[in-house]
């Protein structure tokens, strides 16, 4: 297996970057020429991904997003095998709206479409969506989780002074269309002396970090933590009150995954990406809707019995229904079929 990787710094900043490897657990890995200007980097990276992966001595190419997938016909017509997992329907994000990239990721959707081998989708509502659009049938393969061990509260006193359940979490990239404003608007609302935590990175959303630093700025009980991995990352898991999801648009959130494994009482919003994967084990509020969010915020907060309740069988449930060893013997039966 070899992976293709684009040059450059970490995509939350320089300051993530790790040491340069050709290989990671026995996975090749090749990094690829990349422009390093905004809007260049993806689109020049999943070309020179394509044309070194339809010369390369390879039996399956599986090309992953909307975006990369525009340049999945270079090595169908080598003769590869061609996949495509759609995470999402990526041309929908709010920070492509009416922008070129918008028609540009879109084009990838309809190339995939017609020249993969096979699309592997994440969620119900995309399988339908190309069955409808595209008359194309597709794989669904959800993303998976592997139970992790808990982890008491440590670095995050010291770093942060959070505390078990002194905290809901927000964990994800800062970005429109996971709706964190809607969450700042409703927190700020929110009688309780739980802080909300902020965690992710900007993804090229500066602005829309900015912003979000200025709506929370009156209140003291909203902290952000800028991009977060490994150990504190584990421990804002296991230690957190309630996770909330806030999104407008999803595929299928890994994060919301990880939250529940870790034995999170989980809050999303009532897209279908996310009601499908809580079921009847988690919260939803109407998308969008400050005040109802507000609500269940509040709820929450003044009922911890409830919160433990949903606890209590969160972790059983989504290691049950989402295992990574299911998902991985889903893939490979693709690859060899």
């Amino acid at each position: 297996m070899t992976c293709y990787n684009r040059k450059g710094h970490h995509v939350s900043g320089a300051q993530f970057d790790v040491q340069d490897r050709s290989e990671y657990k026995g996975v090749r890995i090749k990094t690829v020429p990349t422009i390093q200007k905004k809007g260049l980097a993806a689109v020049s990276a999943s070309f020179f991904a394509a044309v070194c992966s339809a010369f390369g001595n390879y039996d399956v190419v599986h090309i992953h997003a909307e975006g990369p997938a525009v340049f999945c016909w270079l090595p169908r017509l080598a003769g590869k095998r061609v996949i495509v997992t759609i995470h999402g329907l990526d041309w929908q994000r709010e920070k492509w709206k009416g922008a070129f990239a918008s028609r540009y990721i879109h084009f990838g959707e309809r190339m995939a479409a017609r020249w993969a081998d096979e699309i592997i989708v994440l969620s119900k509502q995309v399988q339908h969506y190309f069955k409808e659009k595209y008359n194309r049938d597709t794989a669904l393969i959800p993303n998976g989780v592997t139970r992790p061990e808990k982890r008491g509260a440590d670095a995050i006193v010291r770093r942060f002074g959070l505390q078990k359940d002194s905290y809901l979490l927000f964990l994800g990239r800062l970005v429109p269309e996971k709706g964190e404003h809607y969450l700042i608007e409703a927190f700020k609302q929110v009688v309780t002396d739980k802080k909300l935590v902020i965690a992710g990175g900007g993804s090229d959303s500066d602005e829309y970090m900015q912003s979000l630093k200025e709506l929370a700025s009156e209140d003291g009980r909203i902290l952000f933590t800028g991009f977060v991995q490994g150990e504190l990352l584990e421990e804002l898991y296991s230690n957190a009150y309630v996770y909330v999801l806030p999104s407008d648009l999803e595929g299928m959130p890994l994060s919301l995954l990880e939250a529940m494994s870790y034995g999170n009482c989980c809050l999303t919003s009532d897209i279908p990406e996310c009601t499908e994967v809580v079921e009847s084990h988690g919260l939803s509020f109407q998308k969008g809707d400050v005040a109802d969010l507000k609500q269940h915020l509040q709820n929450l907060c003044d009922h911890p019995e409830m919160v433990r309740a949903y606890q209590a069988d969160a972790s059983d449930f989504i290691c049950g229904k989402y295992h990574w060893d299911a998902v991985v013997q889903q893939t490979l039966m693709l690859y060899r079929s």
